[in-house]
């Protein structure tokens, strides 16, 4: 039996603020889930209310409004002043849907698909098979499911367009006429370039029920003169002419096998000085951080087949293909690209 004197009980060497963290962290993102379904952000953008006003607009009792609002304004998602709470800044730009950058389809799909569960988690890490469709193929599901493919479209477009609008600014473009947005979904990306970038083309290539819903965007945006669509299978079938080709989320969800083909494939159908765009949120060198990138690393388990990357694992698939010139460029928070040229 070990010695339990107490000369012999080590104390703690760290306190545990980190534990408690990780631990209530779930919490927190379920109370911002409920606040978001609830609709508490658009109720504040009328005025200034006090809890008890926000507690009787939600038709909630006084206490869980309380414990909805005091993990927004933890947060800083909600402020406070005087006694009545208001939108922060950030909470203006994600979770209003007159915003180009709302959230809220993300958080959508992640209240109706239950994403994280302790039972789905263990069985895709035990399995080493996506399970968020119940063990089915992400993009096979979207094939057979026209709603489930549009949803998540949608969901992604939330999820890309804040990025989509910062990237832009971080390359010269100007050399660029038509850029291919591999598996581009809601177009997002093709918008976020052709705004900032006024004589760039781009072609929009995914699956038709993807494609029917990208032009809904485009013509949001008013740019049916310079963006089109493409239903293809970026797999099988031919890339169409352009000197630009664009990854945004797409290399995180195969295997790294299957990442080598896509940038071969690329390489084999730019022309000489074109370039390839891949847009991740990526690993530090050591694969080390940052704790989000590793939260979403875990999240492709659920999902795909994929894994998120570093920077210069990405920099060595585009090296081993033929790719020159090539830089990993930070873009906008967690985001960043991995560009080269085709000499």
């Amino acid at each position: 039996m070990n010695d339990q004197s107490p000369s012999a009980i080590r104390k703690p060497r760290a306190d545990d603020r980190l534990l408690w963290d990780i631990i209530m962290g779930i919490y927190g993102y379920h109370a911002v889930l409920l606040a978001h379904d609830l609709r508490l952000f658009p109720l504040l953008t009328k005025k200034p209310l006090t809890l008890p006003e926000i507690s009787d607009a939600l038709h909630i009792a006084l206490r869980p409004a309380e414990a909805l609002v005091s993990v927004c304004v933890s947060l800083g998602l909600i402020t406070v002043a005087d006694g009545r709470y208001s939108l922060t800044p950030l909470s203006e730009d994600y979770f209003l849907e007159s915003s180009p950058t709302y959230f809220g389809g993300f958080l959508d799909v992640s209240i109706s698909t239950g994403v994280l569960t302790f039972d789905r988690l263990k069985r895709a890490v035990l399995t080493n098979a996506p399970w968020i469709y119940g063990g089915e193929d992400l993009y096979a599901s979207h094939e057979r499911q026209t709603e489930r493919a549009r949803a998540f479209t949608r969901m992604m477009h939330n999820h890309s367009m804040a990025a989509a609008l910062a990237w832009p600014d971080r390359l010269d473009l100007s050399g660029c006429r038509v850029m291919l947005d591999v598996g581009g979904g809601s177009g997002a990306h093709s918008i976020g370039a052709a705004l900032k970038w006024q004589e760039l083309r781009a072609v929009i290539l995914d699956l038709a029920t993807v494609c029917a819903v990208a032009e809904e965007f485009i013509a949001h945006y008013g740019l049916q003169e310079r963006i089109a669509t493409h239903a293809a299978n970026m797999w099988s079938d031919p890339f169409p002419p352009a000197d630009m080709h664009f990854y945004s989320d797409i290399f995180h969800d195969f295997t790294p096998d299957k990442c080598r083909f896509l940038t071969q494939k690329s390489f084999s159908s730019l022309p000489p000085g074109g370039r390839i765009i891949i847009h991740e949120m990526l690993y530090n060198k050591e694969k080390t951080g940052p704790f989000t990138v590793a939260g979403y690393n875990v999240s492709m388990l659920l999902w795909t087949e994929g894994q998120q990357f570093s920077g210069s694992e990405l920099s060595r698939i585009l090296q081993q293909a033929g790719f020159e010139d090539i830089a990993v460029i930070p873009t906008f928070g967690y985001w960043h690209i991995v560009t080269g040229r085709k000499p």
